[in-house]
């Protein structure tokens, strides 16, 4: 009760500088087991970042703004309309999404929700989200909880080391003329290889050490006006040195022309100005196989998913994923053990648990017959 008495009469002297605002010209800091809630715009020009509490962004519309960006421990964003971003916001444990966005400006990067070592994250949905730019500090691997106001659309980073930073938006924009950027990305412009480009969305990364991403479609990717086969389906990148779309290659790809997502090859990241799909390429030989149904209630009735062809294959392996082309599950010589449960996947909340119910992707190998396959599944529990 102390604690929080501190905390109470720290905000009362400060609140004294604008009605409309809490400012923060001192040093203000969150003990251990605090809270603090904001109820108004926070201006930050002193320091809050030794913080080891909880604070929450409450109401229907709230900005963050100042010459110094506050360091949080845990956070929460609870603010119906959204929680505007005019100055960074670091993260050291976990920010949940309650209600509402978190937004930024995308005609610069300066700007984000920035993860730090050890930071994560929770709620993420398609109405609680970064409008905006993320970005994550010395992490190989990450999630990036982005999307435009209506729809989570995540973009999956997995590097060859920890870079200093980097950093991610997603633009639900022609690149031919996005309206939250002075540059354009012609989809005329193009290597010979290189298939339609997507007119309709495309996301920015950056990063300076070599990546591989995962970017999935659905219905408003409008795929079918790139491709009528989903085996041509590609990632490709504006290149900065070339002044035109460029394949970035692929490792994985699982859907049909309404939803799926597609794994890049490795590549640079600060090399592109902009990275989205084409198709009607060279398709890729990926054979299919049956889609299932797994119902993990313990019945004895579709608890495990079973691939009869895997029988006749006793050199395999299988990958599953979700509908954003995170990995949850690996096994090496498959024989039917996924339940419902992530093996793998930095980012599987409450793995405990088990997975939600939903679709999922698999792709199999069968190396000892040379070839490669590819459904989905739903499972519900």
């Amino acid at each position: 009760m102390k604690r929080l008495l501190y905390i109470l009469c720290s905000v009362v002297g400060l609140i004294s500088h604008a009605q409309t605002a809490l400012y923060n010209s001192g040093n203000l800091r969150i003990h251990e087991n605090g809270q603090m809630g904001f109820h108004t715009d926070l201006t930050n020009d002193g320091v809050f970042d030794e913080n080891l509490g909880l604070v929450g962004f409450y109401g229907n519309s709230i900005s963050v703004s100042g010459a110094f960006a506050p360091t949080f421990f845990d956070v929460e964003f609870a603010a119906t309309g959204s929680t505007l971003l005019n100055s960074s916001v670091n993260v050291t444990n976990n920010a949940n999404f309650i209600s509402g966005n978190v937004a930024t400006f995308r005609n610069t990067s300066d700007v984000s929700l920035q993860f730090l070592e050890n930071g994560f994250y929770t709620g993420e949905s398609d109405p609680n989200k970064v409008d905006g730019y993320v970005s994550v500090s010395g992490r190989p691997n990450f999630t990036f909880p982005v999307g435009d106001a209506n729809q989570l659309r995540p973009l999956i980073m997995q590097s060859s080391g920890a870079g200093t930073l980097a950093k991610c938006a997603y633009f639900f924009e022609d690149p031919n003329n996005p309206q939250s950027l002075d540059d354009a990305f012609s989809t005329g412009r193009t290597a010979p290889n290189v298939g339609v480009v997507s007119p309709f969305e495309f996301w920015r990364l950056e990063s300076d050490v070599p990546t591989t991403i995962s970017i999935s479609w659905n219905e408003r990717s409008n795929i079918s006006g790139l491709t009528d086969d989903v085996n041509t389906i590609a990632i490709v990148g504006f290149s900065k040195s070339l002044n035109q779309w460029v394949g970035l290659g692929s490792t994985s790809r699982a859907g049909d022309l309404v939803q799926g997502f597609i794994t890049s090859a490795q590549f640079v990241p600060d090399d592109y100005d902009a990275i989205t799909f084409s198709g009607s390429g060279a398709p890729d030989v990926l054979l299919e196989l049956d889609n299932y149904l797994v119902s993990a209630n313990g019945d004895g009735i579709n608890d495990f998913l079973e691939i009869p062809e895997l029988e006749q294959s006793p050199n395999n392996e299988l990958f599953i994923y979700d509908r954003f082309g995170m990995k949850v599950f690996e096994q090496t010589n498959y024989t039917n053990e996924f339940s419902g449960f992530a093996n793998t996947g930095d980012f599987v909340f409450q793995r405990e648990k088990g997975l939600p119910s939903g679709v999922y992707y698999y792709v199999v190998s069968m190396k000892d017959m040379g070839l490669d396959f590819q459904g989905f599944f739903y499972l519900t529990r």
